[in-house]
């Protein structure tokens, strides 16, 4: 069976589709097939995906190849770009290194998501780096009660609650006062958002614990529960969303062999100057 790889490039920006022709031509070059469009029921296997976007479409692939085992690779063309392993002048080296097969595999955890309304209806999602139960109005909180592993912990009113894996922990819930988790802590992160409680802090706890977060019956606002970002489940008062660790996980190629600290430095371009370590600075920071 000939080798076939998936290019997921980002549909609304002129430069990812210009680098999605690039790395087409590479590849071609190389005598492996190119996909440009996958569904997985019903396609022929892939072997790899080349991303060409930046955390957003990381996160689309993410979400079609669900369940495939296929490694994803990123180039970033965004802005940040956590999830991406290259940058935009890597774009045809990329894609011949992964028809090559050039690459190791890191396995990122997911979550799960339940949601059980007061009715008895049921919903269900997943997520790569957060389910975020927000309120539905935006002038008023949504006051929620908050348990752990069944056992009831506070109930508070706040704009909502961030429920993220290592992977999105340098996303909604580091810009709302969460800690950096480094990828191989296997745990799950929650970060109330702008809580009216005195205890509401973010927790973290182990890989084998749920949480539940319910919409009280007497919170001015219904919520909602986003799925990274993109995908959302409505939840009326008296609903409950229930986290826990996914059964899937992503798996990401991985091309450089830098620790999770040099990708903090690069990403969020931490002042670094001035450092007495052994180490050269510059080629620190940029990831050499």
């Amino acid at each position: 069976m000939s080798r076939r790889i998936l290019i997921v490039p980002n549909p609304h920006r002129p430069e990812t589709l210009e680098a999605a022709t690039v790395a087409k031509a590479a590849l071609r070059e190389t005598g492996v097939g190119v996909c440009a469009d996958f569904h997985a029921d019903t396609d022929e296997p892939i072997d790899a995906a080349l991303v060409l976007g930046g955390d957003g479409t990381m996160l689309h692939a993410a979400d079609m190849t669900r369940g495939t085992g296929i490694p994803l690779l990123g180039v970033n063309l965004g802005r940040v770009g956590f999830l991406a392993e290259l940058e935009r002048d890597d774009v045809a080296t990329a894609a011949v290194r992964l028809a090559e097969g050039d690459y190791s595999v890191e396995e990122r955890g997911t979550i799960d998501v339940v949601v059980t309304e007061r009715d008895g209806g049921v919903s269900t999602g997943w997520a790569l780096n957060e389910a975020t139960v927000e309120r539905a109005n935006l002038r008023t909180t949504v006051e929620v009660g908050l348990d752990i592993d069944g056992r009831p912990l506070s109930t508070f009113g706040c704009d909502g609650v961030v429920i993220a894996t290592s992977t999105g922990s340098t996303a909604h819930a580091f810009s709302a006062g969460g800690p950096v988790l480094w990828p191989e802590v296997d745990a799950l992160l929650v970060v109330p958002l702008a809580a009216h409680a005195l205890f509401a802090r973010p927790l973290v706890i182990g890989p084998s614990s749920s949480v539940t977060v319910e919409i009280l019956e007497r919170s001015a606002s219904t919520a909602q529960v986003v799925l990274d970002g993109a995908r959302a489940i409505d939840v009326a008062r008296g609903g409950r969303v229930e986290v826990r660790r996914g059964a899937e996980p992503v798996r990401l190629a991985r091309m450089l062999d830098a620790p999770f600290s040099e990708r903090l430095v690069k990403k969020f371009s931490l002042p670094v100057d001035g450092f007495r370590g052994t180490r050269d600075v510059e080629g620190w920071a940029a990831g050499i």
